[in-house]
């Protein structure tokens, strides 16, 4: 019988799309264009859950949809494969991460082939491929070929004037008496420094700041300490004000926009110099010497200042000590012999320590004094350098000048240590001399704040800002300057399953790129990839690879896994280009990306390196767009099924979820005197045949005063609600599983699954297969009820108002509301005794986005011989949306009392007569004085009575 049966439609289906390439985008577009794409998965060992399908679901309707809308669209799917779960792997099982990596692949794309999705599989790219990471390796040189000319000006696509871009190395001036390799090493946007990293020694590679979770490792939660390495690092905060401003181009939710300038977090302010008060020190003499050179660059000033970012000069009177990061340089010169041996205690323990640890606002404040001292260079006077964990290398210059009246770390530190507070800020003058009991960080006005040359007592915060930064400037002492919380890049791993750096070190160890015809500098085949415990990259290991170019070492370290995730999105343009990473004519055609659908989590990382790696890319001639994802949206997380509880006592009995509360102990009974001791309760899982729900939440059917707790949890191994889509597919279909993920909710809301929500809308495509297939028959044919004929005037509005609403809804990724309306057109037509087969074939037409596999199936029993995949879009005459009757509200005296039928064209008086003649309103209308009707056309009757 021709019964719903999905495991022979979809494979049937699916073998169909495969064997005709039905989905392959053309190279270039010949009708208009769309290019949409999903985040870049990476596979792991687990394969997906049902949480991961409902951005691709997503992306898949929108493809599918606009395909029949006439849209050529780029649709492609890879693997972002490279990654520390892989080495992992493959360091306790001794199997190489390669082939761990692509069985994992094999794993995902069988789990995404069975759901349907319409992906152009001839474009599939895979990070770890070398055809792959040669390209990669060639962007990395174009970065590390490229510096940033702040003062460059331009015009950008949109016709607005721009300064700043970046321009060849070849292009950079050379001051003369400078080294030129040390000087275009000093401005390149791929370069080395020694910084301080995050060392996982069990796992032997550097962890980005995002990768370690309370001073431990994100993967298998490993101790991280702290040390310094010679790393590669990008230069991103060159960028930082394209990054900012170029937000105004996309169309994404502003939420995201936000973190991303959080991230970044542009501040102005003044770079500030305090001079180090050595022995024989001549503070008049330095001065002198200041105003006539200006404000010099750091490497003129070497180790005689220590130089300081701070957004509140204002405040520069009421600086009393210096703190320095405890990896900061100047460190080992500045620190006497007395102080050595605490200072050194100090910083081994705080390199293990995680950033997030150190900038802890409630942590006790630690630190050790160096013994050496600076100079205030707006009072002379002389204040001590400290060393301590709540200031971070990473941050400004690493050192902060300590204004504790105004600034709360500083206050606590000074309390702690017994340092001088002084108010500097105030609500008038006359509170200047206030003791201060905590720090006051407002803008107000000056106080306290002169010297022989500034006077600043009496001027707003804002004002005073402008006269010090003025006067510091005209001193040689500061500068004007702007800051941002973003961090150049750290761009090296100690990893073996990563991208190689095309990179050649010589015997002074100077880096110089390797040709870009050798391209790529593939991974060597390695036996051994364990870590060494020391800062040593497994490539080390590779001795004649290593050594391979005479004159020459190769680069050990590897590039991270955001590295391949960067510029995916262009290769997918033109994946079989041997001689290019791209074609220009192709980029041009395709680009930018029309929509973008991902997680929230990569809100910030991810989509912060992709748009600087493609401004640079911009700025080079690269690509034509200076922003590649036009439009994002980000779904929503898919919950583990409710799960019910109870609490119960130790004693066993039951209790209301009013008498229970949170402690750091754990749950507690409260319905006990007040000297007794709290009750220890327990969460009591519920078999949800025990529950049921009433107005005010959930209780125990048993026993209604029990009140009990619904939770939904993020799916995760650990909870054990880890729901695998191979066994919905299995028990209900691939159709069944899109439609329930889509239905759920709006696509950005965080939803609870339910296996009852999936027999749902499982029941819905089995009404919609009866309405259409007779299952009487040997083989699927046309239900006998299902006509050629004429539909009636009732029917016609129905389906235009059908297409209409779906159309709008699927322009606006509405896709659970969409679904509602193909329910509600089901519910009107399979009772008819006659069903018009053009409106079948609407209807066909409008389920095929969301659920394809059966949409093709009915189209083909409907008679029709090729894929409706590119079949045009139903279309409606506006006029059938116009309603022959209308429903209006009556009211009296602004009360809703009832509702009256008329003729859509009725005049206000005909819409009167009919609501005074509505039995319930004539009723109530009875015995009262109408004092005024008031009738708004087409939209309400209101009776004002007395």
């Amino acid at each position: 019988m021709p019964a719903y049966h999905f495991q022979r439609i979809e494979s049937k289906w699916q073998a169909y799309w495969r064997q005709h390439r039905t989905f392959r985008a053309p190279d270039l577009p010949a009708r208009p264009k769309l290019y949409v794409l999903d985040m870049f998965p990476y596979p792991s060992g687990d394969g997906l859950h049902v949480g991961h399908p409902e951005g691709y679901t997503a992306t898949d309707i929108y493809a599918r949809y606009k395909r029949m809308r006439g849209y050529d669209v780029l649709h492609p799917m890879g693997w972002d494969a490279f990654g520390l779960p892989a080495e992992q792997h493959a360091i306790k099982t001794g199997t190489h991460p390669g082939a761990k990596t692509q069985a994992n692949i094999a794993t995902f794309k069988r789990q995404i082939e069975s759901l349907g999705f319409s992906y152009d599989w001839d474009r599939e790219i895979d990070t770890t491929d070398p055809n792959y990471y040669r390209w990669t390796q060639w962007i990395f040189l174009q970065l590390f070929d490229t510096w940033y000319d702040p003062d460059f000006e331009w015009t950008d696509p949109q016709g607005r004037s721009r300064r700043g871009k970046g321009r060849p190395i070849a292009e950079l001036p050379i001051p003369p008496g400078i080294d030129p390799y040390d000087y275009r090493d000093s401005k390149r946007l791929a370069y080395r420094a020694e910084v301080p990293v995050n060392w996982c020694p069990e796992l032997g590679t550097v962890l980005a700041n995002e990768e370690v979770v309370d001073g431990k490792s994100e993967v298998g939660g490993f101790p991280v300490i702290r040390l310094p390495l010679k790393q590669w690092m990008l230069r991103i905060t060159a960028y930082a004000d394209r990054l900012l401003e170029d937000l105004d181009l996309v169309d994404w939710p502003e939420p995201i926009k936000d973190m991303q300038r959080n991230w970044i977090g542009r501040s102005e302010g003044a770079e500030v110099d305090f001079p180090l008060a050595y022995p024989d020190f001549d503070f008049a003499a330095w001065s002198q010497a200041r105003a006539a050179i200006g404000f010099p660059p750091p490497q003129a000033v070497g180790h005689q200042v220590i130089r300081i970012y701070t957004t509140r000069p204002d405040t520069l009177f009421g600086a009393t000590y210096m703190v320095l990061a405890p990896e900061h340089p100047l460190v080992d010169r500045i620190t006497t012999p007395e102080q050595r041996d605490a200072v050194a205690a100090y910083r081994r323990a705080a390199a293990a320590k995680s950033d997030l640890d150190r900038t802890d606002l409630a942590k006790t404040k630690t630190g050790v004094a160096t013994g050496a001292f600076a100079v205030n260079p707006v009072t002379g006077q002389l204040i001590p350098v400290w060393i301590a964990d709540y200031v971070l290398m990473g941050y400004g210059t690493g050192a902060i000048m300590a204004v504790p009246g105004h600034d709360e770390r500083d206050f606590e530190f000074a309390r702690a240590f017994g340092l001088p507070i002084r108010r500097v800020v105030a609500a008038a003058l006359d509170q200047a001399d206030q003791p201060l009991d905590q720090a006051e960080t407002a803008y107000a006005v000056s106080v306290n704040s002169a010297n022989a040359e500034l006077k600043l007592d009496g001027l707003p915060s804002a004002q005073a800002k402008v006269e010090i930064t003025n006067w510091l400037t005209s001193k040689g002492f500061g500068r004007k300057a702007v800051n941002t919380k973003l961090r150049d890049w750290l761009f090296s791993r100690q990893r073996y399953w990563g991208e190689p750096f095309p990179i050649l070190l010589d015997d002074q160890d100077r880096a110089h790129p390797v040709p870009v015809e050798q391209l790529p500098v593939r991974l060597p085949e390695l036996a051994d990839f364990k870590p060494t415990g020391k800062p040593e990259p497994p490539l080390s290991k590779a001795v004649a690879w290593v050594n391979e170019i005479p004159g020459f070492r190769r680069e050990t370290n590897t590039m991270p896994q955001w590295a391949g995730s960067c510029w995916y999105y262009l290769r997918y343009i033109d994946p079989r280009n041997d001689q290019a990473p791209w074609d220009p004519a192709k980029e041009r055609a395709w680009m930018p990306v029309d929509l973008y659908i991902g997680g929230a989590e990569h809100a910030v990382l991810h989509l912060l390196y992709s748009r600087f790696w493609h401004k640079v890319l911009f700025d080079r001639g690269y690509v034509s767009h200076p922003e590649p994802f036009q439009r994002l949206v980000n779904q929503g997380m898919i919950l583990g099924e409710i799960e019910y509880h109870a609490y119960q006592t130790e004693d066993g009995r039951l209790v209301s979820v009013d008498h229970v509360i949170d402690t750091p102990q754990g749950p507690t009974l409260q319905s006990t005197p007040p000297d007794a001791q709290p009750i220890p309760v327990r969460l009591l899982k519920l078999d949800p045949a025990a529950v049921v729900k009433t107005g005010s939440g959930f209780v125990m059917a048993d026993h209604p005063e029990i009140k009990v707790e619904g939770r939904a949890s993020k799916m995760s191994k650990s909870r054990g609600n880890v729901i695998n889509p191979d066994g919905v597919v299995a028990e209900y279909g691939a159709d069944s599983l899109r439609l329930y993920e889509m239905f759920m909710g709006p696509l950005e809301a965080t939803k609870p699954w339910s296996m009852k929500g999936v027999e749902g809308v499982y029941r819905f495509l089995n009404r919609a297969w009866r309405m259409i297939v007779d299952e009487e028959a040997e083989t699927p044919r046309l239900h006998p009820k299902v006509v050629d004929i004429e539909p009636s005037a009732e029917l016609v509005r129905l389906t235009a108002r059908t297409i209409a609403a779906v159309t709008e809804d699927l322009e606006g990724l509405r896709f659970n509301t969409a679904i509602s309306r193909l329910m509600e057109f089901v519910n009107a037509v399979a009772p008819l005794e006659a069903r018009p087969k053009a409106v079948l074939e609407t209807f066909t037409l409008l389920l095929a986005p969301m659920a394809p596999h059966i949409a093709e199936e009915l189209w083909e029993v409907l008679g029709h011989a090729t894929s409706l995949a590119y079949h045009p879009w139903p279309t409606y005459d506006p006029n059938d949306l116009k309603e022959d009757r209308i429903e209006i509200p009556v009211q009296i005296n602004g009360k809703l009392r009832g509702k009256v039928v008329v003729d859509a064209q009725a005049e206000p008086a005909a819409i009167e007569e009919a609501a005074r003649a509505e039995p319930r309103i004539a009723e109530l209308l009875r015995g009262k004085t109408i004092r005024k009707a008031i009738v708004a056309k087409g939209k309400l009757v209101n009776f004002v009575v007395s």
